[in-house]
């Protein structure tokens, strides 16, 4: 029972998104089993009875040759079709279940820490997004469809020889019911642990494998590359254990459907052959008895494989569970992010805010009151540690307040870290307008001075970025970064040391055009830099995650301040 609640909500979404493409493939499904048992039973009876009416002359041309033969026609054909439909609605349906949960679990992410969380654990969080969501599949394909072709085997199989005898058809339906479900259930009792430990030596192997990759530089700076190529082999080695035992419990899987294979076919040999003794049925009606329960078993034996897989799609489901955000985007915005002030005159307005870091008892951030009128330019200063980047994630969303109210103007955050990709450029800067032409794209590159760079490329726009942006230097990173930021339409611009660690020539040429397309925008800038203060109309200083001083340009305490701040 424990587990059915686990994987409930997952199965729910999963049967949710396509009910009706679902369906229709388990259909087919059974559609395509049944052809297939009553082909091979109509061409024993067919070939069974031909013989036998050609014994005699008489019964040869009384024989009707033209149904039978039509029929067999009619199964071959329905059952390959059927098959192909099956296989195409099935797999569809599942492709597009999976892509609808992953857009769910992208949705589910969008919260506030989203971003936190993707840096500390980011091979972790892939694992979920590709791997644990593949193997939901294997409820649906391996587990839900076979096993409703297996009982409509089972039930067709029971109904034929229940013509012939009805106690026969009887206990011969319960018996591949239990033998073919059993075993199954079975198997997957039995290889839950296995499949629960390949899961997690295939989630170390693939995180290993990649932070060995991305961090052999560090690594063999500080020593650890061996000891990592060993956590690597380890982690191999676990997996090749599961796999070896997951292989010895299939390998007794077959054989025990072959067990139960032959057992049911010599019970309903003999069955037939008393049927036969007390004339109840012919020889024809014997071979087609005989072949149905031949194919009877056939599917159950489908379900292995999907036993086996059990364990691990489990474990998918019970971790994608609580992550998976429900169907309403709207919703999921409203609870995920600030709401816009009240004051259309404000863009920002916090009021008594006391924030946490995820984990952790001690509040960085401490009776936070603070509002920001449209149009305002203001510049966060005071020590390393003292909240500064703090304030401006708890304001983009990254996290949430523990107390106090939160409001704010539609905003994008430029943080110190400038975040490319392995892509085209062109794709780099519509990650902030996925619509803009290459009209727009060269307007911002020429506003953040890189359009000439980009020109002198071969590929211009289509110009190719390695991983992290590699191929541009720290400067060109930057400005292709301020482009992005100015490509999004949003009144409230938040910056966390926008020019650190640039060259001066750089970073003043960075802020001139950063000043001259900021107009119209409010901006609230995270600095200990003098030249990226400079820009602001007021500094508020924060020491201890406290608000400490509110200066004004103009004052001598806004001067003493400024002047304070470390130069270039």
């Amino acid at each position: 029972m424990k587990h059915w609640r686990d994987v409930r909500p997952v199965l729910a979404a999963f049967w949710q998104a396509q009910p009706r493409r679902l369906a229709l493939g388990a259909a087919l499904a059974l559609l395509t089993v049944l052809m297939g048992m009553g082909l091979l039973g109509l061409s024993g009876w067919f070939i069974s009875a031909t013989a036998l009416a050609g014994l005699q002359a008489a019964t040869a041309l009384r024989f009707d040759v033209f149904m039978p033969s039509a029929g067999i026609r009619l199964l071959a054909l329905g059952r390959t079709g059927s098959r192909y439909a099956e296989r195409l609605v099935t797999h569809d349906a599942t492709f597009g279940v999976l892509a609808a949960l992953r857009e769910r679990l992208f949705r589910g992410w969008a919260r506030p820490d989203a971003a936190r969380r993707l840096l500390a654990r980011p091979a972790r969080l892939l694992f979920r997004l590709t791997a644990d969501i593949d193997a939901l599949e294997s409820f649906y394909l391996r587990l839900l469809v076979p096993a409703i072709a297996a009982l409509g085997a089972a039930l067709f199989a029971g109904v034929v020889l229940g013509f012939m005898n009805a106690w026969i058809g009887v206990a011969l339906a319960l018996w591949l019911v239990m033998a073919g479900w059993g075993i199954a259930l079975a198997v997957a009792v039995r290889g839950r642990p296995a499949s629960l430990r390949r899961a997690h030596a295939m989630e170390a192997l693939r995180a290993r494998a990649a932070d060995l990759v991305s961090g052999q530089t560090e690594l063999v700076m500080a020593g650890r590359s061996e000891a990592q190529c060993e956590a690597l082999a380890a982690a191999d080695r676990h997996l090749a254990n599961a796999d070896h035992a997951l292989n010895r419990l299939e390998v007794r899987a077959g054989m025990a459907y072959g067990m139960a294979g032959t057992l049911t076919l010599v019970a309903v040999l003999l069955a037939a052959a008393a049927l036969v003794g007390d004339g109840a049925i012919g020889a024809p009606a014997a071979a087609l008895a005989l072949l149905v329960a031949l194919t009877a078993l056939e599917p159950f034996a489908a379900l292995r494989r999907g036993a086996l897989e059990a364990g691990r799609a489990w474990l998918a489901a019970r971790r994608l569970a609580r992550r998976l955000a429900p169907d309403l985007p709207a919703e999921v915005a409203a609870t995920a992010w600030p709401a816009a002030p009240s004051d259309a005159g404000l863009a920002l307005c916090l009021a008594r805010v006391v924030a946490a870091h995820p984990g952790s008892r001690v509040p960085a951030l401490r009776d936070i009151s603070l509002t920001l009128a449209t149009g305002e330019r203001v510049a966060l200063v005071g020590p390393s540690g003292a909240g500064k980047s703090t304030l401006l994630a708890l304001v983009a969303g990254e996290f949430a307040a523990a107390s106090g109210e939160v409001r704010c103007a539609p905003h994008c955050l430029l943080t110190q870290r400038t975040e490319l990709f392995q892509d085209s450029l062109r794709d780099n800067l519509r990650l902030a307008d996925p619509g803009a032409g290459d009209a727009r794209l060269w307007a911002a590159l020429q506003a953040a001075g890189l359009s000439q760079e980009v020109r002198a490329t071969a590929a211009g726009l289509d110009t190719p970025l390695g991983e992290g942006g590699l191929g541009l230097s720290g400067g060109q990173s930057r400005r292709l970064a301020l482009a992005r930021l100015m490509l999004r339409d949003v009144p409230l611009w938040l910056l966390d040391e926008p020019t650190e660690a640039l060259d001066t020539a750089t970073a003043h040429d960075v802020l001139q055009r950063l000043d001259a397309q900021a107009a119209g925008h409010t901006l609230l800038v995270a600095t200990h830099l003098r030249r990226e203060a400079a820009l602001a109309h007021r500094l508020i200083s924060i020491q201890d995650g406290r608000i400490t001083a509110d200066l004004r340009r103009g004052t001598a305490a806004f001067d003493a301040a400024l002047k304070a701040l470390r130069p270039d």
